[in-house]
């Protein structure tokens, strides 16, 4: 395979299509041997017809955003499927403008099985960029930023990151003597070297796509926060806390917020009853 870069990849940044990706917030997915049909089934899509090309997407997830009367709360969306050729055969590019949800972990998994999926996504707004590989089951390597990578092989993807153009030293940590990079063209130049795709305007813009509206996913049961963040510089910030703990502290919080208000003052000495009397 040729060299791919994310200077393959600049594109993106004077796309009126991808700009309107990122301001929204997308998530992209590539599944390796599953028919369209088979994966909106997977995430439990209602069938909505098919839609031509990018405008017939946005087309129809703005007809059901007006359905559900513009409510910003209710996280349903329609996604397209279409087949495109990569490594090892047909591939399903999923396309969906659902503000970077993506698909449910479970399903993801299912879909995986004896094969592969990568996807990345972007939330719009405020953008958490992510990206994530799944293999024969498992999740093999997701991240945000490149120097902070989670997943059953974590490290496994550093030669190929670096290839792409991620600033990192050979040993996956953040090398800050290398230039800086497009990291969103990087995550699509790695998403083709895992696929065999080469995503282009063109062929999202072009292609014909099964459409499925997408339901909400119920929430998730948590059992703890995570916060993990790393700066410009590669430095670390990690803090984790149980459910017990914080369930725990919003209980003393509340305890003193309900707690009765104790106002104490001091009276004045009582003044002598002769003084009283005689004025004195």
């Amino acid at each position: 395979m040729n060299l791919v870069t994310a200077r393959d990849y600049a594109w993106i940044r004077t796309s009126p299509l991808f700009r309107h990706a990122m301001e929204s917030g997308y998530t992209l997915t590539l599944i390796w041997g599953r028919t369209p049909r088979e994966v909106l089934s997977a995430m439990d899509a209602e069938p909505r017809g098919t839609g031509e090309g990018t405008a017939g997407l946005i087309e129809a997830d703005d007809a059901h955003r007006a359905e559900v009367d513009y409510d910003y709360g209710d996280e349903s969306y329609v996604a397209g499927a279409f087949s495109a050729p990569g490594e090892n055969g047909d591939w399903t590019l999923v396309l969906g403008f659902d503000g970077g949800l993506g698909i449910a972990g479970e399903c993801v998994e299912i879909l995986s099985q004896g094969g592969r999926v990568v996807a990345h996504s972007t939330n719009g707004g405020k953008p958490i960029h992510l990206f994530h590989w799944f293999e024969d089951g498992e999740l093999r390597t997701t991240f945000e930023g490149p120097s902070s990578r989670d997943g059953n092989t974590p490290d496994e993807l550093v030669p190929l990151l670096r290839e792409v153009g991620f600033p990192l030293t050979p040993e996956g940590e953040h090398d800050e003597s290398a230039p800086d990079v497009d990291r969103k063209a990087a995550v699509l130049a790695l998403a083709e070297i895992l696929t065999g795709i080469r995503v282009t305007e063109s062929l999202l813009q072009d292609a014909t796509y099964e459409l499925g509206l997408v339901p909400e996913q119920p929430a998730e049961e948590w059992t703890g926060v995570v916060i993990d963040i790393t700066d410009a510089h590669g430095e670390r910030l990690y803090r984790e806390w149980t459910y017990e703990e914080i369930a725990s502290a919003s209980d003393r919080v509340r305890a003193d917020a309900n707690a009765p208000v104790v106002t104490g003052y001091n009276e004045p000495l009582a003044m002598d009853r002769s003084e009283h009397e005689t004025g004195e």
